[in-house]
């Protein structure tokens, strides 16, 4: 018999149809955490919506979650479909799965204003560095210098995800590496649990057009160089923390989210502080310097409003209201009016 979670689901109730990527590819690493972390938590798939733009990140969708919502837009618009539909449902949690083409190259602009919105999304980037889809050019995080057979030299400085997240003031920036699948599902379910939004950059390698040995997203220079802050567990409330076995002793660090769940942080070769913004990016810049991959929870703020405590959403659905509840009545438009025309 296979094993079940705290509602009776078996993992298989978490995947989609079979992947159509190529064998090898870090985004089936990462849907398989996905899978994995939300089988360990018990979340009902019904509970979860999937959004995504274009790209071969953006097909992963379908090969996760079946029985869960899910909807395939345009190319970067990804967080504007998010927006409306978790702001019409704000029971739902969403999981957005985007690219570092659908998010750094005609994306930037939806990617910043879902970050000062602080919408409650879990906002995945599989980052591989190139358009796989369309067989390889360079993307916009692709590194200078960096020479595949088909693209010659790309002679543009490449763009961090991380480092625009946090100058947008996100409050969850992470960035992991796909071949790290324990702390890839650590950060998983710390994002999930989060009350905004939650940015993951995965370095996810192509095999197919970027694994080049001299390539910061191919598997063997990210398994040389990666540098990880902390090993990472998640906590849910209420339940036992657990260590792995071997870890050296160090600095514990407990980072409390809005519903009282916890990160758990144990320091390995320096006190690093994930609440302290400023230390976030003087890290990220560091590691330029260094030319190693800075993994981990790089900064995290749970108390900043989320957007549906901005606008102030009620608890019920808004999809669900009926319409004497939300169309204005005379008063109010009379009301409204003479606001108006006061001002």
């Amino acid at each position: 018999m296979p094993a079940v979670n705290a509602i009776g689901l078996t993992k298989a109730d978490y995947k989609g149809a079979p992947s159509t990527l190529c064998q090898g590819c870090g985004h089936n690493s990462i849907l398989s955490q996905i899978i994995a972390a939300l089988f360990e938590m018990s979340v009902r798939p019904e509970d979860v919506a999937k959004f995504s733009g274009i790209g071969c990140s953006s097909k992963a969708p379908t090969y996760m979650l079946s029985r869960s919502f899910g909807f395939n837009g345009l190319h970067g618009r990804m967080p504007a479909l998010a927006t409306g539909a978790l702001i019409a449902d704000r029971t739902i949690k969403g999981i957005g799965m985007s690219g570092d083409g659908d998010t750094a190259s005609i994306g930037m602009g939806h990617f910043k204003h879902i970050i000062r919105r602080n919408m409650p999304l879990v906002y995945i980037v599989a980052n591989n560095g190139v358009y796989g889809l369309t067989k390889g050019q360079f993307s916009a995080t692709a590194d200078k210098g960096l020479r595949l057979k088909r693209q010659g030299e790309n002679p543009f400085m490449p763009i961090d995800i991380c480092m625009e997240a946090l100058a947008s003031n996100a409050t969850f920036v992470a960035r992991t590496f796909a071949g790290d699948p324990k702390q890839v599902k650590a950060l998983l379910k710390a994002a999930f649990h989060h009350k905004g939004l939650a940015v993951i950059d995965i370095i996810s390698p192509c095999v197919t057009f970027n694994n080049r040995p001299d390539s910061r997203y191919s598997y063997t220079w990210a398994k040389k160089h990666e540098i990880p802050l902390h090993q990472i567990d998640f906590v849910p409330p209420e339940k036992e923390i657990w260590l792995d076995k071997g870890m050296e002793p160090g600095e514990i660090r407990d980072i409390r989210l809005h519903d009282g769940s916890v990160v758990v942080l144990k320091q390995v070769d320096k006190d690093y502080d994930p609440t302290d913004r400023f230390g976030a990016i003087k890290a990220i810049e560091e590691s330029y310097k260094q030319n190693v991959l800075l993994t981990g929870l790089l900064y995290i703020d749970p108390e900043a409003p989320n957007l549906f405590e901005i606008l102030d959403l009620p608890e019920e659905p808004l999809n669900r209201l009926t319409e004497d509840r939300i169309k204005p009545g005379r008063e109010m438009l009379d009301q409204i009016n003479a606001e108006m025309f006061a001002a």
